[in-house]
């Protein structure tokens, strides 16, 4: 007899996210057992009602009424759109930058980004199940959809202040890290926002491109050195470059609507954005299985390094993973971070996963070295 877990089909074998996907397993096998994800189905009614759909899941797909009633008859769930929202709470798929930024010639505020803040700002205090619930569903596609983005991945996170500004020696290094990275056949993985993490997947974009493309890229955007006071110019400077040098590099990006007065930054292809931080934050740091860089930050920076030295120490999730703390000043003095974590891993094995470096330069050179060596216990 055939074992049973070898011929259950995987998810990505029982998930569909597109049209194409659709039309390929109703011309092959039919949709019983399958869920189907936010795709339109509004011109597939003859191919609905002649097709078993029995225990399929149909997660906000339109579809006319006459298909709705005969797909629920075979036993199918229908959870159908919800009207009146700037984001879709059953996504298939991450953001693009184009997606977030759609509108943006009218002024940021009219992009979904934007109207998708609004609503959380609206709706997060209200006590409305509903809205908790559509946040919920949201941000549980959105992870399903950044797992199937990473699998296989080598991944190493970027963490950082939003406040580094463009046209800074700090940003410019922290680019430049983003881009040896990505030449290494890293993913770079940042939180998606401005400055440090917006340096970061700008390296990751150029990593295709000479060091001529670089020099220009960060001579035109440090004529909109911040996201204040206009988010709008700050977006346009990015997308000015990604319209000067098109087909860049690849980089994730995962901000949140918490933090929705920091906007996310469009040169990470793949944007991860989630309603709630703790399921951001936790998410980041347990896909970055390469090691995280961690540059002079403030108070969110200080939580991340943390955060993921937590699981390192109790080795919850398998051996610890590199930890690069960048700036010696910044982390023995001004946020005297870098003792707490030397005596946090003193005697465990993450105790050779962690080092302190002086410049940005340095912390590839760290990680490959952490990342060779076997760690102590």
């Amino acid at each position: 007899m055939p074992d049973e877990e070898a011929t259950r089909p995987t998810r990505s074998e029982t998930e569909i996210e597109s049209l194409a996907e659709f039309d390929a397993a109703t011309a092959h096998r039919g949709l019983a057992g399958f869920r189907v994800q936010s795709v339109d189905l509004t011109a597939r009614t003859p191919v609905l009602l002649a097709t078993d759909t029995a225990d399929a899941v149909f997660l906000g797909c339109a579809m006319e009424p006459e298909a709705a009633a005969k797909v629920r008859a075979d036993g199918a769930l229908v959870f159908p759109p919800v009207p009146h929202l700037p984001f879709d709470p059953y996504r298939g798929a991450l953001y693009s930058p184009a997606e977030l930024f759609e509108g943006l010639a009218s002024g940021y505020e009219r992009t979904p980004d934007a109207l998708s803040y609004a609503w959380f700002q609206r709706t997060r205090t209200d006590g409305d199940i509903f809205s908790s619930m559509l946040r919920s569903i949201h941000d549980d596609a959105i992870s399903d959809a950044l797992d199937e983005l990473l699998v296989g991945a080598r991944v190493v996170g970027v963490m950082g202040g939003h406040a580094m500004a463009r046209g800074t020696a700090e940003y410019e290094g922290a680019a430049v890290l983003g881009r040896t990275l990505a030449r290494a056949g890293f993913t770079v993985a940042t939180g998606g926002g401005p400055g440090a993490m917006e340096a970061a997947n700008l390296g990751a974009y150029a990593a295709p491109f000479d060091d001529a493309m670089l020099a220009s890229a960060l001579e035109l955007l440090a004529t909109e050195p911040s996201f204040r006071p206009s988010v709008s110019a700050w977006a346009r400077a990015a997308f000015d470059v990604r319209t000067k040098w098109p087909r860049g590099g690849t980089s994730v990006g995962i901000p949140t609507w918490f933090y929705g007065h920091e906007p996310p930054n469009a040169f990470a292809n793949s944007i991860a954005k989630y309603f709630a931080n703790a399921t951001r934050e936790d998410g980041l740091l347990a896909r970055s299985n390469a090691g995280v860089v961690f540059l002079p930050g403030a108070a969110g920076t200080v939580q991340e390094i943390f955060d993921n030295a937590t699981p390192n120490y109790y080795e919850s999730r398998g051996g610890p993973t590199p930890m690069v703390l960048v700036d010696r000043a910044h982390w023995t003095e001004r946020l005297p971070t870098w003792p707490l974590l030397r005596a946090l891993a003193r005697d465990r094995p993450m105790a050779a996963r962690i080092a302190l470096v002086d410049s940005v330069s340095e912390a590839p050179a760290a990680l490959a070295r952490m990342s060779l060596q076997p760690s102590a216990g």
